[in-house]
């Protein structure tokens, strides 16, 4: 049912494969093993070494990328990001295939701002160069949070098996897949993606079971649990779930701009999500506002982009199906009120100092000079302005 959700050729000749994981990072994992070993495989038979294998990403992925490359020894090569452009570059991707590259990893929902990268330049690219060159680089495709939204909010986008060089795509279900914690999956295009020497076979339990995993004994509820979803709801439910997603998503959107306080990180197309980052942060940062935010039940949480954006401070809410557009509502006026509270707090950065009698001998003037405090002065000065705040929240309201 996935592999047809995700367009793959499923023909008299060709049929996909797939394995249910405990969540896109064990995916990921046994997709990267397979590149890992189907690249060895080849290489071994031209008579050529194996020891340097690596796989090309974007700064913008998730740890359990790097989690593959450290546990199974495969350099990981990164696109840097950059200012307004957080995602991979394609053609910077493709510039860093050499023949040791087991595959180039591409995103559909960046865990940083939501947005889908360009899988479909990323292949025409790549199919230009295996040309030049000779070698069959292939891709993969972390739909872990996208995987379940583009098929029903953007059906007519090319990210997916419709492409030739996508060869394996993961999702989680418990993301957009509406099921709980636990749940992932990972499709090859069709079984000579998925080397049969990675695949063990048991049948002491009555029949042949082949068998694909890092995982070992995990109960069964969440795959019932995706199958119900999947028939119960069907292809129209999905739709609808996801439509609802990003309405609200857009309306927690527009409320930020109306504030003319924030930048909006996070595109239009792309995950349900809205990451924004202050449009001043000399005074106060993201990482107050996330900490306020606690205060009236939210979590919204602040995170520095990767290199060479790490100079970059972004908020992110995520739009799932119970976040309703009442919530959505609340929260920008949650957060107006955090930002009406740090404007009384104050600076945590600047502060302006008269030097009073003692330059007067030098100056008549009565200088004012910008100092930059201290990490334990700023801490002081916050917890200062806090009782501050406190005490005069006591003696104007009443305590029950």
């Amino acid at each position: 049912m996935i592999a047809h959700l995700f367009n793959a050729p499923l023909g008299e000749t060709e049929t996909a494969v797939g394995v249910g994981t405990v969540g896109s990072s064990e995916a990921i994992m046994l997709a990267g093993l397979a590149f890992k070993r189907k690249w060895q495989n080849k290489r071994r038979a031209e008579g050529k070494p194996v020891d340097k294998p690596n796989i090309v990403t974007g700064a913008n992925v998730q740890v359990c990328w790097e989690k593959f490359a450290r546990y199974f020894e495969v350099e990981l090569k990164e696109v840097k990001l950059s200012e307004g452009y957080y995602v991979m570059d394609p053609q910077k991707a493709v510039d860093m295939v050499d023949e040791n590259t087991i595959c180039v990893a591409a995103i559909l929902g960046s865990t940083l701002n939501g947005e889908f990268e360009d899988v479909k330049l990323l292949n025409d690219l790549l199919v230009e160069k295996n040309k030049e060159t000779g070698w069959d680089t292939p891709i993969h495709v972390d739909a872990a949070s996208g995987g379940f939204i583009a098929p029903f909010l953007y059906p007519e986008l090319e990210w997916d098996f419709r492409l030739p060089l996508v060869k394996s795509i993961n999702v989680s279900g418990h993301k957009y897949g509406l099921v709980y914690a636990g749940i992932g999956w990972v499709i090859w295009r069709n079984k000579e993606d998925l080397p049969e020497d990675l695949i063990f076979h048991i049948n002491y339990l009555g029949a042949d079971q082949p068998t694909f995993t890092l995982n070992f004994s995990k109960g069964s509820s969440q795959i019932i649990a995706q199958y119900y979803q999947l028939i119960r709801l069907g292809h129209e439910g999905y739709k609808n779930v996801m439509e609802n997603c990003r309405e609200n998503m857009i309306v927690l959107r527009e409320g930020l701009e109306k504030t003319e306080r924030f930048n909006i990180v996070s595109k239009d197309e792309g995950v349900p999500l809205v990451a924004f980052s202050l449009k001043d942060s000399s005074c106060h940062t993201e990482f107050e506002i996330s900490d306020m935010l606690r205060r009236y039940g939210w979590i919204v949480p602040a995170y520095t982009m990767p290199p060479d954006a790490q100079h970059i401070t972004v908020l992110r809410v995520v739009i799932r199906e119970d976040f309703s557009r009442t919530l959505a509502e609340r929260l920008v006026i949650d957060i107006q009120k955090v930002m009406h509270e740090l404007d009384e707090l104050p600076s945590r950065v600047i502060h302006k100092i008269s030097l009073g009698e003692e330059k007067s001998e030098a100056n008549s003037d009565n200088l004012m000079v910008t100092v930059k405090k201290s990490d334990i002065e700023k801490q002081r000065e916050i917890i200062k302005g806090w009782k501050k705040f406190v005490s005069d929240r006591k003696k104007t309201n009443g305590i029950c």
